[in-house]
């Protein structure tokens, strides 16, 4: 089994920074593209940013210059910088990523349960 466990959310006010976490765990062979979405409440849930495991970013509009995504090859782990938050950002944050478990099999979609972002004065 394969999970994903994000960490950092919380409340922050206008102008601010927090630094989102997810870990990838478990029977892992190999991890492609792993990303941030979120979802804002009565609204679907949205790509926030991408990164390939090559490096290669992917940002939506909204948060090209605001938000940072990285990775940790190493630790399985990918990043989410988010600075001068808006309430507009408050949402849930959901780590995803391409997870292949044994060399024979595609990479599949897996979720991590989501950590809350609060933008608020």
């Amino acid at each position: 089994q394969v999970q994903l466990v994000e960490s950092g959310g919380g409340v922050v006010q206008p102008g601010g920074s927090l630094r989102l976490s997810c870990a990838a765990s478990g029977n892992i062979f190999r991890i492609y593209r792993m990303g941030w979405y979120r979802q804002a409440p009565g609204k679907q849930r949205e790509l926030v940013a991408s990164i390939t495991n090559g490096g290669n970013t992917n940002y939506a509009d909204s948060q090209k210059g605001r938000f940072t995504i990285s990775r940790d090859n190493a630790k399985n782990t990918v990043y989410l910088q988010t600075n001068s938050l808006k309430p507009e950002d408050t949402a849930v944050y959901y780590c995803n990523a391409v997870i292949s478990t044994n060399p024979s099999t595609q990479g599949m979609d897996y979720w991590g349960k989501g950590t809350l972002v609060t933008v608020s004065s």
